[in-house]
């Protein structure tokens, strides 16, 4: 992402604050466009560019209702059906695409000695992304824009691995996700730390489609443990994988966004940008 792609990112960002923080008084796309310091043409071009939508059609797909409505309809097993049946690859892209293997118990315990991993720092349209892989898949993806903490909480995760900084191919079919056209993407790779129950709640957030959203209680449903919303939540909070494992499909029963461990404001936007490429 150029320069002036990353300013344009934070505009929107900006605005899509804006419209959360004032959703009931409507605003207006000339009030919005004058916090950002934009003209109104200028900013409903700007945003249609990015989200493929209307400015006023994405504050529909940020709303309480519709988080609801999706809610509802996940209620309704149509999450179910959509994961057994099959539909789109674009809204089945995760379960189709993305396989996680475990790390072994050596490799978990010892802080990744005997790991080799390659890092890379590329952007999104979230904003910039630290990239991190193995010799058997991605272990680590997160939206960092300080290069320096973002290296420091990768060699955190694993302290007795040897850093490499360059980007391999794991990286950049990973990276190709946020395309506009996922037709020549390969199966990305995962080679995670974590625990088994980590792991089962991880490979249980592939199953929720694109532009669809789950609820805590109903995750820990699916994996046979109806009592764990807490673990589950906990779990979810310690995904290493930003974006990829789409933790940001989940929510709260009440249709709230709810945290995120990359930034609420991302997590709404990354919802309200899925949506749209769904459903316009």
């Amino acid at each position: 992402m150029s320069t002036q792609n990353q300013i344009d990112y934070e505009r929107i960002a900006k605005a899509i604050d804006y419209i959360r923080s004032n959703f009931k008084l409507q605003p207006s796309l000339e009030e919005v466009a004058e916090k950002i310091h934009l003209s109104p043409a200028h900013f409903q071009k700007m945003f249609s560019d990015w989200a493929g939508t209307s400015p006023k059609k994405f504050l529909q797909f940020i709303s309480l209702e519709h988080a609801k409505s999706l809610l509802k309809e996940e209620k309704a097993s149509l999450f179910d059906t959509a994961y057994e049946t099959g539909l789109s690859s674009t809204s089945r892209l995760h379960d189709l695409f993305v396989k996680i293997e475990g790390m072994s118990p050596a490799e978990y315990k010892n802080g990744g000695k005997s790991l080799n991993i390659n890092y890379s720092f590329s952007e999104s349209p979230f904003g910039k992304i630290i990239a991190a892989s193995t010799e058997k898949g991605i272990c680590y993806m997160a939206f960092e824009t300080d290069q320096h903490k973002a290296l420091g909480d990768l060699q955190a995760k694993f302290p007795n691995a040897s850093f490499f900084e360059r980007k391999d191919d794991f990286q950049s079919n990973a990276l190709s996700i946020f395309s506009k056209d996922w037709s020549e993407l390969n199966t990305i790779k995962l080679h995670l730390k974590g625990t088994d129950f980590q792991l089962k709640v991880w490979e249980s957030l592939l199953t929720i489609p694109m532009g669809k959203l789950s609820t805590y209680g109903n995750l820990a449903d699916k994996i046979g443990n109806p009592n764990a919303s807490r673990a589950v939540g906990t779990a979810i909070g310690s995904n290493p994988v930003a974006f990829l494992i789409p933790c940001h499909r989940v929510i709260q029963s009440t249709g709230k966004i709810g945290g995120y461990m990359w930034g609420s404001e991302r997590k709404q936007l990354i919802i309200g940008w899925e949506s749209s490429k769904m459903y316009s």
